[in-house]
């Protein structure tokens, strides 16, 4: 399969939600499957101008904690401006995360 990776990594701006300040039951996340075939980029923050903090696996899932919008990426599930958060300073681009449906789908990140 071909990888598929978000580049472009530079300058981390202040910013990005601190998950431990989101209160989520265990029971009430949700993991979502990562675009097949991709090593996905977790970034520091929601735009492709963050730095990389690490490098997803292949069939990787993924928790929401929040949703917040960032830089424009289009992807492999679409074109979406909408970014990740899946955990404390970590985000990735919702144009790769398989949530079944355009727009928001859990609370926006604070």
């Amino acid at each position: 399969m071909a990888e598929n990776k978000l580049d472009a990594p530079t300058d981390d701006a202040a910013g990005g939600a601190a998950v431990a300040e989101i209160a989520v039951a265990a029971s009430d996340l949700i993991y979502y499957s990562v675009a097949p075939g991709t090593r996905l980029n977790v970034r520091s923050g929601p735009g492709t101008s963050y730095h990389i903090v690490k490098i997803l696996p292949y069939d990787a899932k993924v928790p929401l904690f929040c949703q917040t919008p960032g830089t424009t990426v289009s992807g492999y599930y679409g074109t979406s401006n909408i970014w990740d958060c899946i955990g404390t300073n970590q985000y990735v681009s919702d144009a790769y995360v398989h949530t079944g449906r355009d727009g928001y789908v859990t609370s926006r990140c604070s």
